[in-house]
């Protein structure tokens, strides 16, 4: 295999073995970027998560279904292996923790599988609730481990109807919270009226948005 020069070209490798759900590729070229010098941080967010989000939208355009998705989660976490040990902690300590949902009613969790995916590529200690969960859940999740943000997800119109209540009852917990909302009916205007202080278009977004808010806050 004819190895990339530039830094591109490697994180496009990364990005293209995630796609092609290519379990033994992936981790393989990780571990070539790295004796190539490139930043162990810099593959996983551009080239390991870049993959995953292309994925998600291909998903969305109906060209990949769950199993392929699976496929190139399972190729993703295999390069996260190789990589996630040479991420220099100092220079990326922004990861704070997160607890995710789909919230009561709604049991599309693909979208929060993605974006859950991205936060653990980026170092975040995640609390995953998973789907349909119920609104009280995540106040008492946020006072059982003091997360530093708390991301809502909600794929159905009718479901996306109680994130004001669950927005409140977190506040009521921590009112310095960092609650982002996310899917496909919400908007950045909804998620302002609902009181959250983040929206997030796809996972990646959800990440930056995240990691600028955190930052912010300490």
């Amino acid at each position: 295999m004819g190895s990339p020069g530039s830094q591109e070209e490697w994180l496009k490798q990364i990005h293209d073995a995630v796609v092609d759900m290519d379990e033994e590729k992936t981790p393989e070229l990780c571990r070539e970027a790295l004796e190539a010098g490139i930043d162990a941080y810099t593959a996983i967010m551009e080239g390991l998560a870049a993959g995953m989000d292309k994925v998600g939208k291909l998903y969305e355009q109906n060209e990949y279904f769950v199993p392929e998705l699976l496929l190139c989660s399972d190729a993703m976490y295999a390069g996260l292996e190789v990589l996630k040990p040479h991420v220099k902690v100092d220079e990326h300590a922004t990861a704070g923790k997160i607890i995710m949902g789909v919230v009561e009613g709604d049991i599309h969790d693909i979208g929060k599988t993605l974006v859950k995916t991205m936060f653990e590529a980026a170092g975040w200690e995640i609390f995953d609730l998973g789907k349909d969960v119920k609104l009280e859940r995540f106040a008492e999740e946020l006072k059982n481990t003091g997360a530093d943000v708390v991301a809502l997800s909600a794929l159905m119109t009718t479901s996306m109807m109680a994130m004001p209540k669950v927005i409140e009852m977190l506040r009521e917990v921590n009112p310095k919270v960092i609650v982002l909302v996310g899917g496909a009916p919400l908007n950045e205007e909804i998620a302002r009226q609902y009181g959250a202080d983040g929206y997030a278009t796809d996972a990646i977004q959800a990440v930056v948005t995240a990691e600028r808010l955190y930052s912010k806050a300490n």
